[in-house]
């Protein structure tokens, strides 16, 4: 039973703790005060003053250690910790302050402007009495800052103005700072006027946004909190405020078009950055008239000046950030006596309290990106590319009403030499950056192709730490605008042009690593579609290699795979997606593995540097090395074979063991591209391009069925004969394996002739891919039907045809009278016989 009734208890009494700790923030820091100033003496608590001002703080963590509040310079004072005092002859604060009735404690905290005044309003002898009292103390400081025609209202009117002020800062019961929760709303003594508390995480504590700089002094009749500013009356909501003052007339109009003005009617704990008329009129006419036309846009402004919680400016001691009623963020902190919003210095009046938060009025409008066209997301670092939109025509493109993403590179990646193309270059360059449709970061996905304004298609390759599209991968400040995205890449996107075999075919580097490629008969894989990663060494890698080793290279066609499809991995694998310093594990074709990792912006493939990297194909990426890649676990078996190999690389030890061999590495990792002919014809040749994998729908008749029955037709019976005929629609294919021809080169333009000649009369149809082969005349007089005496043919389909849709067809042939089965001869004066023809049925 007590373990029982321990559990039940147990959930209750952690509650409490954690609802204790929650609203303790003053005393944790003040706590923490104490701690800093230990080797001062007992009881002495270590604050921060502000230099240039009278404004002290119990510091937090963040504050001490920057030795700053608000941006300025703070120095450290130790002082007795509330409730204690100094001794004579003794270090720190040893001994108690004598505890003293409400009045009395006044003076102890140094309030005392508070208590005379209390003295000539007759408030002293309530004070003074039995009761249990709260006094949040203005310090005397706080009286003479006070509007001076106010203070000199309440000093006229003791008996009156100023007794109820006092009340208007008094409670009927002893509430200490761990009592002030966050968000509380109290009634004070003078009219049933509210007294908003907030308890901030930083320690401070407010009330109706006035900080209690001295906290706890008890009291025998009570407890005093000493306040920096002398309170007010607090009546109406901030809708009542907003509807009222003239210098928020222009930010009450689409408040209450968009309907949030309803909002700040209602009870809650906002905090609202209202920009004055001056502040609207400091925006360019054709983006205010934009927004206020349009009720979506005008609603997020409106929102995006907003806070769900109160924050007074004096809780604010550093930088922070908080969330809009538009959904964003704003970062809200302080410079000296000023507030700043994102880090400016645009807060004209602060702290205006009402009954369901607070104001501060701002002399700029705070636009989200949510109301922002796409072109006006781009901050300080992409301007050069939001500038080249706008000159070059293509800005105006971009419409209100469209969905855009735009991929907008930083302003380091436009070199002089990018920067001085002719101009029509240099929009075509920028359509590849602006996708025609509006694409989130959490909607790209590995393998995607986007569209842009210039017809291109670029490829999306998602990492582990990366999303990169073609040859350039995201910086972090995506943002999303009115009518698009915005994300942000390190380089300008070079959208593929050339195959993998057709790039190393071009460029003289790699002429010697190409000529064994061609040799191991791998030319088709690197020309065929395909995600592939291709490491080339260059010429330079083969220094010292001989003809004959070349030779020797090429007799061993296993051997030469292997050490070739070591450079290839499936996928495609952009230096600059890796995530820096970390080695990733790639799989090469060959089985070996690859050791791939970025240092300083270089890539590092098995130690070895990449001296160019994110050259990009249309079927992958080309990676440029100076040595020979070789998997180390693989043993070489011919002594002639490993001389050749310590040639070409010495940055590791290769394995000899004598008579290994080899693997073999069957083509079948890639499906390849072959030239078909695909169907024998008789009549004129047509010639049409047959796509990968398209299928042939036939039109199978079946045999007829004839069916002769006897049908009443006008009350006279008709001999009906009909035709039943079945057809089926059947897919052949995809026709997978033809007799094959392989195009390219003298020789086998020779082959492809010969092969024309023995097996084929007229041949209508080719695979895309060898299309050109018809530019050839003498094969093109080949297909047109020369050579007619040969009429060989090789066609496989794989897999059984499908049918797709089975229909039957009846046709009536034939209608007679129907005619008895005894008399032989034609009844007499009978008519001719009829016949009708019955359409399909």
């Amino acid at each position: 039973m007590k373990i029982f009734l321990l559990f039940t208890f147990l959930p209750f009494l952690l509650s409490s703790f954690k609802q204790a700790a929650a609203s303790a923030h003053y005393d944790k820091i003040l706590t923490h005060s104490r701690i800093r100033a230990r080797d001062q003496g007992p009881n002495v608590c270590a604050l921060q003053q502000v230099m240039g001002t009278k404004k002290k703080y119990f510091s937090t963590c963040r504050n001490w250690y920057q030795q700053s509040i608000c941006g300025k310079k703070a120095t450290v004072l130790y002082e007795c910790c509330p409730g204690y005092m100094k001794m004579d002859g003794t270090r720190g604060c040893p001994a108690v302050a004598p505890i003293d009735h409400v009045y009395g404690t006044l003076g102890i905290v140094g309030a005392t402007t508070t208590q005379r005044y209390s003295d000539i309003s007759k408030l002293r002898e309530e004070i003074e009495g039995r009761g249990s009292f709260t006094f949040f103390a203005p310090s005397n400081e706080a009286w003479d800052q006070l509007d001076s025609e106010t203070h000199r209202n309440l000093v006229d009117n003791v008996n009156i103005e100023l007794y109820n002020s006092l009340h208007h800062h008094m409670l009927n019961k002893r509430m200490l700072t761990k009592d002030l929760k966050n968000g509380m709303t109290l009634v004070s003594m003078y009219n049933g006027q509210k007294l908003f508390i907030n308890h901030y995480p930083n320690g401070v504590v407010t009330v109706n946004c006035a900080r209690i700089i001295h906290g706890n002094q008890i009291a025998t009749n009570g407890v005093v909190h000493v306040i920096d500013r002398v309170l007010t009356s607090v009546a109406n909501t901030i809708q009542d405020f907003i509807e009222f003052e003239d210098e928020l007339s222009s930010f009450r109009a689409p408040a209450i078009t968009s309907g949030v003005m309803d909002i700040l009617g209602r009870p809650g704990h906002y905090t609202i950055f209202a920009p004055t008329n001056e502040a609207f009129e400091k925006l360019p006419r054709g983006v205010l008239e934009r927004i206020m036309g349009d009720t979506v846009a005008s609603e997020a402004l409106v929102k995006f000046h907003i806070l769900n919680t109160l924050q007074c400016s004096e809780a604010i001691t550093g930088g922070a950030v908080y969330e809009t009623l538009e959904g964003n963020t704003v970062e809200v902190g302080c410079d000296g006596e000023s507030l700043t919003v994102n880090g400016v210095k645009m807060v004209k009046r602060k702290d205006i309290v009402r009954s369901n938060g607070v104001i501060h009025l701002i002399d700029q409008v705070l636009i989200p990106d949510s109301a922002k066209q796409v072109i006006e997301l781009g901050g300080a670092q992409q301007t050069t590319f939001t500038e080249l939109v706008a000159q070059l025509g293509l800005a105006s493109s971009l419409r209100p009403e469209g969905q855009y993403t735009l991929l907008a590179p930083l302003n380091g990646a436009f070199s002089d030499d990018t920067l001085g193309l002719d101009q029509r270059l240099l929009k075509r360059i920028l359509q590849n950056h602006i996708i025609k449709v509006k694409v989130g970061l959490n909607e790209l996905y590995n393998g995607q192709e986007l569209e842009t304004i210039g017809g291109k298609l670029l490829r999306v390759f998602v990492y582990r730490t990366a999303v990169c599209i073609e040859n350039s991968c995201m910086v972090r400040g995506s943002k999303e605008g009115r009518n698009g995205f915005i994300h942000i890449f390190r380089q300008i996107i070079n959208p593929a042009e050339k195959t993998l075999h057709e790039m190393l075919r071009n460029d003289k580097r790699f002429s010697i690593f190409l000529s064994l490629v061609k040799a191991a008969d791998l030319d088709d894989v690197l020309s065929r579609p395909g995600q592939w990663t291709l490491f080339v060494p260059t010429n330079d890698a083969f220094k010292g290699l001989t003809d004959d080793d070349k030779d020797v290279l090429i007799r061993d066609k296993n051997a030469l795979r292997n050490i070739l499809l070591y450079h290839l991995t499936q996928g495609v694998f952009i230096g600059s997606g890796f995530e820096p310093g970390v080695t990733n594990i790639l799989k090469t074709i060959q089985g070996g593995k690859l050791y791939l990792k970025t240092v300083n912006d270089t890539l590092l493939v098995n130690e070895l540097k990449s001296r160019e990297s994110d050259l990009m194909a249309t079927n992958g990426v080309i990676h440029v090395i100076d040595k020979l890649l070789y998997p180390a676990e693989l043993p070489v078996g011919n002594d002639q074979l490993l001389t050749i190999l310590k040639k070409l690389i010495k940055y590791i030890q290769i394995k000899f063991v004598r008579d290994s061999t080899f693997k073999e590495i069957p083509l079948t990792f890639y499906n390849p591209s072959i030239t078909q002919l695909t169907k024998l014809i008789e009549g004129e040749p047509e010639f049409k391009i047959v796509r990968e994998g398209e299928t042939i729908t036939k039109v199978i008749h079946g045999e007829p069925i004839i069916k002769t029955y006897t049908k009443i037709i006008d009350g006279r019976p008709v001999e009906v004969t009909e035709k039943k005929v079945t057809e089926e629609r059947i897919i052949q294919g995809p026709e997978i394996k033809y007799t094959r021809i392989t195009a390219g080169g003298a020789d086998n333009e020779e082959k492809l002739k010969k092969i024309l000649e023995e097996e084929v009369t007229k041949v209508t149809k080719f695979i895309e891919g060898d299309g050109h082969l018809l530019e050839d005349e003498e094969i093109k007089r080949l297909l047109q039907g020369a050579g007619t005496e040969y009429t060989k043919v090789t066609k496989v389909i794989e897999g059984d045809p499908q049918i797709i849709e089975r229909e039957i067809k009846k046709v009536h042939l034939e209608e007679a009278p129907a005619r008895k089965a005894q008399p032989t001869r034609r009844a007499q004066g009978g008519g001719a016989r009829r016949r009708t023809r019955l359409a399909h049925s």
